[in-house]
């Protein structure tokens, strides 16, 4: 019985480890840890509903339990923890591959965690090494899947449409195909441990770099371009413009107050993505930002005008206004502050 804590932890904290070391290298700060706790929550429940379902067709449907362990349960497992990820990813909550990558590998990290304290109890004389390959590999192959199948999802996303279901098969099919690989024990536990360990965990990784790079040149970018548009609204220069010209001429299709609104609507965005932008610089940097009050006004104006303009004028203007996933996002992030 002495062994138990020994076996936990070894079963249990790799993943956690790597769980902290993905939020620690999340400079901007994108997911707060409440989210993380609610992803790592959502993954126990994912366990306990493949766990259910898992026993139930072993014992209901005489399947074999070898082709199952191939292939059977891991679509279901995989199914089951993707299900936040899509609700995130559709609802526009996730902004970048960081989010993705944290997100997914804590849902992962839910079900482990569920798992390997499952077999903890239910063999509890297990060697040493059975807990050190459940927690550097078995675990790790968890969240590594799901934050895997996060990333292919939201590169999609970004390509075609969030809206379109189909943007999730394919990282769906990978996470089942890595899951189902691991457990086709094709190489000795041991050795697919350190394999594991070898790829997945790089490759996260190297996700990480590339988003927070991609964050940096968005956050430079855009920033720059949202002050210079702001400038020109509020010092009456918009109208020699090419944005000003362009709204001058869409008089000709609209009323008046029509395109008014449109103009109003361009500078409440605008402003509103220069208080995003500036505040994760400012997370970044080490500080905090306030809380603005005059924040929620104007998302309050930005919905009525949403409104009066309609869905024609929108796409008058699409090509001015903040409507990738990424600016999408941000506004939603002022909306929860």
């Amino acid at each position: 019985m002495s062994e138990i804590p020994v076996k936990a932890l070894l079963a249990t904290l790799p993943i956690i480890l790597f769980l902290l070391s993905l939020i620690y290298l999340d400079s901007y700060k994108l997911v707060g840890v409440p989210a993380v706790l609610g992803s790592i929550l959502a993954g126990t429940a994912a366990a306990a509903v493949s766990f259910w379902i898992n026993t139930w067709a072993l014992s209901k449907l005489q399947l074999d339990p070898g082709l199952y362990t191939r292939y059977g349960s891991p679509a279901v497992e995989e199914v089951m923890k993707s299900l936040l990820l899509v609700y995130l990813i559709r609802s526009r909550k996730v902004g970048f591959l960081v989010d993705a990558a944290i997100y997914g590998f804590a849902i992962g990290a839910g079900f482990a965690l569920v798992e390997n304290l499952y077999y903890l109890q239910a063999i509890p004389n297990a060697d040493l090494s059975v807990w050190m390959i459940r927690g550097f590999g078995t675990a790790t192959m968890h969240g590594c899947a799901t934050a895997l199948f996060g990333i292919l999802s939201k590169l999609l996303a970004e390509l075609v449409s969030a809206e379109q279901i189909r943007v999730f098969f394919p990282g769906l099919l990978a996470a089942i195909a890595a899951h189902s690989l691991h457990n086709h024990f094709v190489v000795p536990p041991l050795l697919s441990t350190v394999g594991i360990m070898l790829i997945f965990p790089p490759l996260v990784f190297l996700v990480f770099r590339k988003s927070e790079r991609s964050l940096q040149r968005w956050l430079r970018v855009g920033f720059d371009a949202d002050v210079e548009l702001l400038r020109l609204i509020n010092s009456g220069e918009l109208s020699n413009s090419r944005i000003g010209r362009y709204l001058q001429s869409l008089r000709r299709r609209f009323r008046g107050e029509v395109v008014a609104d449109m103009l109003c609507y361009l500078r409440i965005q605008v402003e509103l993505a220069i208080r995003a932008k500036g505040a994760f610089l400012m997370q970044a940097s080490g500080f905090r930002a306030q809380p603005d009050p005059a924040i929620q006004e104007k998302l309050v104006e930005l919905e009525y005008l949403d409104q009066a303009i309609g869905k024609t004028g929108k796409r008058a203007i699409a090509p001015f206004i903040h409507t990738k996933s990424h600016d999408l996002w941000q506004l939603r992030r002022l909306q929860m502050k």
